[in-house]
C-alpha cells in the first residue's frame, strides 16, 4: 500500500464498492446536474465523479489526483441526480465518501482552517455561539453593511465581498422581526391562543439556525403552538454534522450525530421538528452514518425515524387559514436538501397555500442556488454561475419575496440579489406564517 504523502488506495471509497457498481452509466443525471449543466465537463457530472471514485477506490487513481480532487471538489451535493436514476444510486452518500478520502489526504491552507473550525469550533457549543454571537455584531450595527458600500481597493476582494453580503442577507426583512424581538424565549411558551395541545415536538434549533436566524425558530414555536403542537428544545443538543460529513469529516460527523441521539432520546417517541433543510437531510441519514456502530446503530435508525421538517408537522396539524392580504407576489424555491433529502419540499409549498397571498411559481424551482453550505466561498466562480440562472428565474417570475426553507439558501440567494442590486426579500416560509397569523389576530397581544 501506498504511503499518504504520495497518496494511497481508498479505504472508504472500498467500502462503498457496492454503491460504485449500482452505477449503470446511463447519463441520465447529467441533465439534472447543474455542474455538468454550466460546464459541460463529464468529470462535472455524477456519472464523471463515480467513474473516478470508483478508479480511486479500485487503485488506478490515487486519492491525492489532482483531478480526482477538483472534480470531487466541485460538486454541489445537491442529490438532485438521485431523482431521476434509474439504478438508484446513492449519491450523496458515495459524494461523502469521496470527500473523506480527501480530507485525510489534502494539505492547502484552506483545508487546515477549515479543520481548525471543525475540531475546535464547531464541536462546543459555547464557542461556536460567542462566534456567531460576533457575527451578528457585526451584521446588527452595520459593520458589513457599511464595508459592502464601501468597496475599499484592496481590501474588500470579490470573495470578501460574497462573504459580507451572505451575512447581511441573514437580517430580518420581514414583519416578523418585530414579533421575533417581542419574544424573549424560543419556546414561545406564551403565544398563541389556541392552547388545545393536540401533539408535542422536539425543535433541532440548529447552530446556523440559532446562531444567525433565531427568528425562524421562534416563528417555528409560535406557529405550530397556535395549531396545538407544543414543542421543546432539548438543551444539550448540538450541530447535526452536516459541514462535517460535506467536508469528509465523517468521524466528526458521527461524534456530533451521536451527542444528538442522546440529547433526543426521551420518555416518548415524539418527532424532532427541524426548518432547515441541510440540517433535516443530514439529521435522516444518522441511521446510515452509524450503522455498524454498536452502541448507537439502532438508536440512530429510531432518531431518523422521528424527523419531520415543519412543514410536515403543519400538514398533519390541520393548519389554520390566515385572512390577511398583501399587495407583494410571492415565489417559492425548495432547498435542495428539503426537496431530496426529506422530500418535503411539496408540504412546504403547501404550507404556504394555506394563507392568502399573492403567488406565483418558480421556473426551475427545484434546481440548486449554488449555496451547498460554505461551496460559495470555496468555488465561487461556479457557484456564482449556478446563482446567476436562479437569480434570472426569480426575475422572470416577478416576485418580490422568495420563500425558501433552509438558511444556507437564503443567504446565498439574498447575497446574489442583493449584489445584483435586486430588490428582494428572502424569508423562511414559516415567517410569512407567523406574518399572517400576527396580521389575523391568531396571537395573544
Amino acid at each position: 500500500m501506498q504511503d499518504k504523502a504520495t497518496g494511497s488506495r481508498a479505504s472508504t471509497l472500498t467500502a462503498e464498492e457496492h454503491k460504485l457498481l449500482a452505477c449503470v452509466h446511463c447519463g441520465l443525471c447529467l441533465e439534472a446536474c447543474p455542474t455538468y449543466v454550466v460546464t459541460g465537463d463529464e468529470n462535472d457530472g455524477p456519472r464523471g465523479r463515480i467513474y473516478l471514485m470508483r478508479a480511486v477506490a479500485e487503485g488506478r487513481l490515487l486519492n491525492t489526483s489532482a483531478t480526482f480532487e477538483r472534480h470531487i471538489d466541485r460538486c454541489l451535493g445537491c442529490r438532485a441526480c438521485e431523482q431521476v436514476c434509474p439504478a438508484g444510486v446513492e449519491y450523496g452518500q458515495l459524494l461523502e465518501a469521496g470527500r473523506a478520502e480527501l480530507y485525510s489526504t489534502r494539505r492547502t491552507i484552506t483545508s487546515a482552517i477549515l479543520r481548525f473550525l471543525l475540531l475546535h469550533i464547531w464541536p462546543y457549543p459555547e464557542r461556536l455561539r460567542f462566534a456567531f454571537a460576533v457575527s451578528r455584531l457585526v451584521r446588527d450595527v452595520g459593520v458589513a453593511e457599511l464595508l459592502l458600500k464601501s468597496k475599499l481597493p484592496g481590501v474588500i476582494s470579490k470573495r470578501f465581498e460574497f462573504a459580507l453580503a451572505l451575512l447581511e442577507s441573514s437580517r430580518s426583512k420581514t414583519a416578523s422581526e418585530a414579533s421575533a424581538r417581542r419574544s424573549n424565549d424560543a419556546s414561545g411558551a406564551d403565544a398563541g391562543r389556541i392552547t388545545t395541545t393536540k401533539t408535542s415536538g422536539m425543535l433541532f434549533t440548529g447552530c446556523v439556525g440559532e446562531g444567525l436566524f433565531a427568528r425562524v425558530n421562534e416563528a417555528t414555536t409560535r406557529v405550530l403552538k397556535a395549531n396545538g403542537c407544543h414543542v421543546r428544545v432539548p438543551p444539550a443538543q448540538v450541530c447535526c454534522g452536516a459541514l462535517h460529513a460535506h467536508a469528509g469529516d465523517l468521524e466528526g460527523a458521527k461524534k456530533l450525530a451521536r451527542r444528538n441521539i442522546e440529547a433526543f432520546e426521551a420518555a416518548d417517541s415524539s418527532p424532532i421538528i427541524t426548518n432547515a433543510g441541510g440540517c433535516g437531510a443530514m439529521l435522516v441519514t444518522y441511521n446510515h452514518l452509524l450503522d455498524g456502530d454498536e452502541l448507537f446503530s439502532e438508536r440512530a435508525e429510531k432518531f431518523s425515524a422521528r424527523v419531520r421538517d415543519v412543514s410536515q408537522m403543519f400538514e398533519a396539524g390541520k393548519p389554520l387559514s390566515g385572512t390577511a392580504t398583501q399587495d407583494r407576489v410571492v415565489t417559492y424555491d425548495a432547498s435542495c436538501h428539503l426537496m431530496y433529502g426529506q422530500h418535503a419540499a411539496e408540504t412546504s409549498l403547501g404550507m404556504l397555500r394555506s394563507i392568502h397571498l399573492q403567488f406565483t411559481p418558480l421556473k426551475e424551482y427545484e434546481r440548486c442556488c449554488g449555496g451547498a453550505g460554505i461551496y460559495n466561498l470555496l468555488e465561487p466562480k461556479l457557484s456564482g454561475e449556478v446563482l446567476r440562472e436562479k437569480l434570472q428565474c426569480v426575475k422572470d417570475s416577478g416576485a418580490d419575496i422568495l420563500a425558501t426553507g433552509n438558511p444556507g439558501c437564503q443567504m446565498q440567494i439574498g447575497a446574489g440579489a442583493m449584489l445584483a442590486g435586486m430588490k428582494l426579500e428572502v424569508c423562511h416560509p414559516i415567517e410569512l406564517i407567523d406574518e399572517y397569523y400576527q396580521q389575523a389576530g391568531l396571537y395573544d397581544s
